[in-house]
């Protein structure tokens, strides 16, 4: 039998699934350790929403990310509960909403409230990559004032950040993760007062980044888990990919603060398919994301959390043609225009 792009798409993501009831004895809830995609609208040629999310549907996917509450998709999501959504609040935002619990209640009442009944919002992020940096004090207080709204209301939404790689001041080996001085300030609060619900971290991992920064050091078949070998030996914890040493620098880094055990979800991973010549062939780009899929699916964690399942979800759906030119605008799956692969992933 022939199955086209989308439908192999979709038999993986549900050998995925099998994979986890079967092998995942990690304790994880098993719907969380799957897959899900970035729905970003820099474009202008970008297809209209409902159109989206029966692409969604087509090709098994039930976790998507909006990085703001945008009215059109949301609307779109109406009635399709079983797509689990998360919502970002606006970076420029937060100074408003930082200032009181009253302007984060108005802000939910606008954005949230009228879509709880036929909407499956499952976690509000609340600024994205803001910190460290200038406006990265302004996520506590916004992240306290929504979470003591949804668990007052009794709503069955988390609240998070998602932050990025930039506050590791170290990540080699693994074991010697730390936070800079400026995450210890304002990301260790958010980290404390994640700790007290279990309320994962979303973190943003890149080994593409680092990988084109130093491609004379780092093996491409490390950076895009093309490799059962080990690279990196951490003590007794052995690295055969970037992402697992990476995630784990990030744990040994929250457990330097004190902070144990708390979950992380991975809000962004992914390979560019052009705009940064060899280093962003489709067949590489194919190469990490499948093997990224793969990875997830198998259940088996990180070295430093073995069989403890990863919520992921690759960046980007589409192509957008109104971000930065060059890697930034090809991060897609999918060809806004015509809505099919821009190669082929499984």
């Amino acid at each position: 039998m022939l199955y086209s792009p989308k439908k192999l798409f979709l038999f993986f993501l549900s050998c995925t699934v099998m994979l986890l009831v079967n092998n995942n004895n990690s304790g994880f809830v098993t719907s969380a350790n799957s897959i899900g995609l970035n729905y970003g609208l820099l474009g202008d040629n970008l297809p209209s929403p409902s159109n989206v999310i029966n692409l969604y549907k087509s090709i098994g996917i039930t976790k998507i990310r909006i990085f703001d509450p945008n009215t059109e998709v949301l609307n779109a999501l109406r009635g399709h509960r079983d797509i689990e959504v998360t919502v970002g609040v606006k970076d420029q935002d937060l100074a408003a909403l930082a200032a009181s619990a009253e302007a984060v209640k108005g802000w939910f009442a606008a954005n949230i409230e009228s879509y709880l009944a036929d909407v499956n919002i499952a976690f509000i992020t609340v600024g994205n990559e803001v910190i460290p940096g200038p406006i990265g004090p302004q996520v506590l207080p916004v992240m306290q004032s929504l979470t003591n709204l949804v668990k007052s209301r009794n709503l069955p939404i988390l609240i998070s950040t998602v932050v990025a790689m930039s506050n590791l001041e170290q990540s080699y080996p693994p074991s010697a993760g730390m936070f800079t001085s400026q995450a210890r300030e304002q990301l260790v609060p958010v980290l404390k007062l994640l700790s007290q619900t279990s309320t994962p971290i979303l973190v943003n991992i890149y080994p593409y980044f680092a990988y084109a920064s130093d491609p004379a050091n780092i093996p491409l078949d490390y950076a895009t888990f093309n490799t059962e070998a080990i690279v990196v030996q951490d003590g007794p914890l052995g690295y055969s990919n970037m992402f697992d040493a990476i995630f784990d620098a990030f744990v040994w880094a929250m457990e330097k603060e004190g902070i144990k055990d708390l979950p992380m979800v991975v809000s962004e991973t992914g390979w560019p398919s052009a705009g940064n010549g060899n280093f962003t062939m489709p067949d590489i780009a194919s190469t990490y994301n499948r093997n990224f899929v793969k990875h997830i699916a198998s259940g088996k964690g990180t070295p430093k959390r073995p069989n403890n399942g990863i919520d992921g979800f690759l960046f980007a759906t589409f192509n957008e043609n109104q971000k930065p030119a060059g890697t930034e605008q090809n991060f897609g799956l999918y060809n806004p225009i015509d809505m099919k692969p821009i190669y082929k992933l499984f």
